[in-house]
């Protein structure tokens, strides 16, 4: 399976929860491809990633608090709160999905970031 092979079929950008295997390694601000997400009430198992990028793109209020030579490094390291890990994946369904995982803070209280399901695909 080739990425460019897909092209886009739905948008959703819902938000999902993501599970791993015990045997997995987790880091929360720097994740891998879980083996599997809940979206809509139901668990749907990820079997194959096919590819994955990041984009560290500074969005929104990001985007104008930063000095140029600054954001310009951050736009190729990521800074804290900024940036996006995104998988494709092959599910137990044979249905191609576009996560990802958005790094920024949801307030001051809960400072993890929010796991999306972006779209479906097709070949």
């Amino acid at each position: 399976m080739n990425s460019e092979e897909f092209h886009p079929i739905h948008f959703f950008e819902e938000p999902i929860d993501v599970f791993y295997s015990a045997s997995r390694p987790f880091l929360e601000k720097t994740p891998i491809c879980p083996d599997g997400f809940s979206w809509r009430g139901n668990n749907i198992y990820i079997i194959k990633t096919i590819s994955e990028w990041r984009d560290y793109e500074r969005r929104g209020r990001y985007a104008r608090n930063m000095q140029p030579q600054h954001a310009a490094v951050a736009k190729i390291r990521g800074s804290w709160g900024v940036g996006r890990f995104y998988f494709r994946v092959l599910t137990d369904q044979g249905v191609v999905y576009d996560i990802y995982y958005d790094r920024s803070p949801k307030n001051v209280d809960d400072r993890k970031g929010t796991w999306f399901i972006y779209q479906e695909l097709g070949s």
